[in-house]
């Protein structure tokens, strides 16, 4: 027997030998073509070549190309595991000419390899041609002998191929193997086509016209060839088979999914064995391409899938886990041609059995439900929409899973009622929603979710990648198109860029396409969990809602914001490592220059402490340990010790980011997080990390802004240059600065001791305006001074030595500063009963333009703003004790 890998091999080497470059198959989620879910025929790789976007080193190609088709317009997912050829993964070979070989040459191909290569009889064999295509039809009778009967002419659109409404197009030629008259059918254009006895193998295009809006308007340049061969199909053929689920690949699998649930792979059992097995092809195809399951866009087609084979395994009555049990067998099978499955094998496993364990925790409960609201129906009935939504709603079940569930019985699900029930929760959405409160604005995004269903984010992996523009918007409402000098919000079926959430600025970038357009993206926000919305300006070009575009992410900002958003993550671990477990974030800014952390905190971290918070970021950094990201519920991560943000609002499912290892490979995981944002492959990515300012927010509430990588060099650059500018001032080395700033300090204290001294000595030893000793005033002895640039806190101890020269009576000192005077009068025991020191500084303050002063009644102090009025402060003591000589 011929094995499905010994076909593929033989088929790519044909051609090989025949001067086609090998090509390998491109991923599942396409890389040009941004109308398109998953990659969906051997072809949409090569688009661009075909369309002339793009010129490749080879003109002609071969490959082997994975497919899917489980959603949008080409979707299998209902049929697939009870018909005999309905797959959601599978794999479609061809061969193609860019403008090198045509028609004849490709028949030629096709007829050499099934007949002569692999020995089909050719009696075996129907061809079939666009109904105008004289030229194929003749090519077909000279290569391959075949009676006219035996190459028939279609005139419906089957057979004639285009890739839109404008662009290439051509006739089609199909070829299909009469697998006996024993089974039910007819040949291709017949009343019973549509039976399993004539199966299309092969179908070659043969592109030679362009058209525009539906209509040929000439023909291409360089005519090309297309084709495409189901690997599964030819399988059965040359296994003698008729059922694909009968070929070598899927018998295996299906084996192994009997032996794991003990059950027959026959009979009752059969339609859920063959699902498990398909869709096990297709969910570790597509979680090895990146794709991981999600609520929406492909990770929900992907989640589908899973979950469809988890109930067909729940069927089986698999107590525990079935599907990542399996992943081994589907290595073993296929890991030789996809080296990717191999890599991938622990991803495809945990993935698996992490949803399907979750899936089981409500799949009983569900299914409990269904049988509830089933018990009275009779076959033929359906059941209402209503409990389905509730199901979706409930328990998670698709729509389609819930039809599946019920097939079996012979029962209808009401669709309509599903919808208006879903409907219905929408609107009760966009009633309890407080946005921006514009509600112009919020009502505009809730119509653009119903009608568009969202954004799919694919920025986790790449940051460039192709969309569809679904809305425009400028200043606040919808428009068809954009032009030069427009600033405007553009809305994409999916993009790489990530929307301002979680304290993470949104992306920026540049979006382009064919036309000429170049757009800056200078932000990109996130609305109603959804909507991507990217504020852009056209400089060249213009665009329309339903125009594809380029777009591609600023790598090197998005590299400086993935460092400060892993950096938080440190962070917040290391606070919580040296201040204890009260620590929890209250706000965080992830920019490209720069990060700031709040967290609860009530006293000032001290110097020592956030020193060594971060030596402790900076070990980790070192430490290069691979950041990893899980998806899990909120429950499950925060019950594994993941930090969740307090009244932060999750939904059923989150993402968990964990980094940095406290010991060896088995050690406890150092920060461990519930986070959405974009972060680093691997610590050592953050290159450096340094905190640049600690202070207060709020009561309770502390603030750390810190640097990393760039950022964070310059900053010490910066530092160093200022440390040389100093050493070049002080004539000294740059080590020798500590000690000598500190030799200068020292020198300044000594010398200002020293004026101080001076002054002081000044003060009160005379000076121009001073008697050489106290006069009599009122009958007491007075002695004052006014003084320049004597510090204020040397006035009482000058005033002390005065009241010596003094002997009896009253002594005053008035300091000026800055234009400022403070004032101090001291006053001998003997006459404070007449004079009050506390009464004259109030008088003197009161001349310096001030209010108060107070203190002993042997001593007081006191000072105002006016210290032009030094000397009127003299002479208001002065007047006061004459005033009391008066009154005594």
């Amino acid at each position: 027997m011929t094995s499905t890998n010994d076909i593929r091999r033989s088929f790519l080497d044909y051609f090989a030998g025949t001067g086609h470059t090998k090509v390998p198959s491109a991923p599942l989620v396409p890389q040009n073509d941004p109308t398109l879910m998953f990659v969906n025929a051997g072809m949409v790789p090569f688009k661009n070549v075909f369309t002339g976007l793009e010129t490749r080193r080879y003109s002609t190609a071969t490959s082997a190309q994975k497919c899917v088709r489980a959603g949008g317009k080409h979707n299998d997912l209902d049929n697939v595991g009870y018909t005999a050829r309905h797959h959601t993964f599978f794999e479609m070979m061809g061969n193609f000419s860019f403008g090198d070989y045509f028609k004849d040459q490709a028949i030629t191909h096709a007829w050499t390899l099934l007949t002569k290569e692999w020995g089909l009889p050719a009696e075996k064999l129907t061809a079939t041609v666009y109904h105008t295509d004289d030229e194929a039809f003749d090519l077909w009778k000279k290569i391959s002998g075949l009676p006219e009967s035996r190459i028939i002419r279609i005139a419906t659109k089957d057979n004639f191929w285009a890739m839109g409404e404008d662009g290439p197009c051509g006739p089609c030629s199909e070829v299909f193997y009469d697998h006996g008259d024993h089974i039910p059918g007819g040949p291709p254009g017949s009343p019973d086509e549509d039976g399993d006895r004539f199966v299309e193998i092969w179908n070659l295009v043969f592109m030679q016209y362009e058209q525009e809006a539906g209509e040929i308007t000439g023909n291409l340049p360089k005519p090309s060839i297309d084709t495409g061969m189901g690997l599964e199909r030819v399988a059965a053929v040359m296994q003698g088979v008729h059922d694909n689920y009968d070929t070598d690949t899927f018998k295996a699998l299906i084996a192994e999914s009997g032996a794991l649930t003990h059950t027959a792979t026959a009979g009752a059992n059969q339609a859920s064995h063959r699902v498990i097995a398909d869709h096990l092809r297709c969910s570790g195809f597509l979680v090895a391409d990146g794709v991981l399951p999600a609520n929406e866009g492909r990770g929900y087609v992907l989640r589908r899938i899973m979950r469809r084979a988890m109930r067909h395994a729940h069927l089986l009555g698999a107590k525990e886990p079935l599907m990542y049990r399996l992943v081994p067998a589907l290595v073993a099978e296929m890991g030789v041609a996809y080296p990717e499955l191999i890599r991938a094998q622990p991803l495809i496993e945990a993935t698996l059995q992490q949803e399907e364990t979750r899936f089981r925790q409500t799949l009983d409960k569900g299914l409990k439900l269904l049988d509830e609201a089933t018990a009275g129906m009779k076959p033929g009935e359906t059941l209402p929409g209503e409990t389905a939504f509730k199901l979706y709603d409930t328990y998670g079940f698709p729509y389609d899973l819930t039809e599946d569930a019920l097939r079996a019985h012979s029962f209808q699900v009401d669709r309509e009622g599903f919808e208006a029930a879903m409907a219905e929760q929408r609107r009760a959405a966009r009633a309890a929603w407080k946005g921006s409160g514009d509600k112009a604005s919020d009502e505009l995004w809730f119509d653009l979710v119903e009608e568009k269903g969202g954004t799919e984010f694919v920025g986790y992996t790449s940051e460039q990648g192709e969309g569809e523009i679904i809305a425009i918007v400028r200043d606040g409402a919808r428009v068809d198109r954009a032009a030069v000098g427009d600033t405007v919000d553009i809305v994409t079926n999916q993009t790489p860029f990530y929307g301002e959430s979680g304290g993470q600025v949104g992306d920026a970038g540049i979006f382009s396409n064919d036309d000429g357009l170049r757009a800056v993206v200078t932000d990109t926000k996130k609305y109603l969990g959804r909507v991507w919305a990217h504020r852009a300006t056209i400089e060249a070009g213009a665009v329309g809602v339903g125009d594809p575009i380029r777009m591609e992410v600023d790598p090197i900002r998005r590299a400086a914001i993935r460092a400060n958003h892993s950096a938080t993550h440190l962070l917040h671990a290391a606070l919580r490592a040296h201040l204890g477990t009260h620590v929890a974030q209250k706000g965080s800014l992830v920019a490209p220059d720069r990060l700031r952390f709040d967290f609860s905190q009530p006293t000032a971290v001290e110097a020592a402490a956030l020193a060594e918070i971060e030596s402790d970021v900076n070990a980790y950094i070192r430490q290069n340990d691979a950041v990893e990201t899980r998806l899990m519920t909120p429950d499950e991560a925060i019950a594994e010790g993941a930090m969740a943000l307090f009244g932060e609002k999750y939904g059923d499912e989150v993402r968990v980011v964990s980094m940095g290892r406290t010991g060896g490979d088995n050690a406890p995981i150092y920060s461990l997080e519930l986070c959405g944002g974009t972060h680093v492959a691997s610590t050592g990515d953050i290159g450096l990390f340094k905190v640049v300012n600690e202070g207060a927010v709020s009561s309770g509430v502390r603030r750390i802004e810190a640097l990393t990588g760039d950022a964070a060099r310059r900053w010490f650059e910066a530092r160093d240059e200022k440390l040389r500018e100093t050493a070049a001032v002080l004539k000294a080395a740059p080590d020798e600065v500590p000690a000598r700033v500190a030799a200068l300090v020292e020198e300044r204290k000594r010398l200002e001791r020293e004026l101080a001294e001076a002054k002081k000595a000044l003060a009160l030893g005379g000076g121009a305006s001073q008697a050489a000793g106290p006069e009599q005033v009122g009958g007491v002895g007075f002695l004052a001074q006014v003084v320049e640039g004597l510090d204020p806190k040397g006035l009482r101890g000058a005033v002390d030595e005065m009241k010596a020269r003094v002997g009896s009576g009253v002594a005053m000192l008035v300091a000026v500063n800055d234009g400022r005077a403070s004032v101090a009068v001291g006053v001998t025991d003997d006459v404070v009963a007449t004079a009050n020191a506390v009464a004259l500084v109030q008088s003197a303050v009161a001349a310096l333009g001030g209010k108060g002063g107070g203190g002993r009644p042997d001593m007081a102090q006191g000072g105002g703003p006016d210290g032009a009025r030094a000397d009127d402060a003299v002479a208001a003591v002065r007047a006061v004790l004459e005033q009391n000589a008066l009154a005594a």
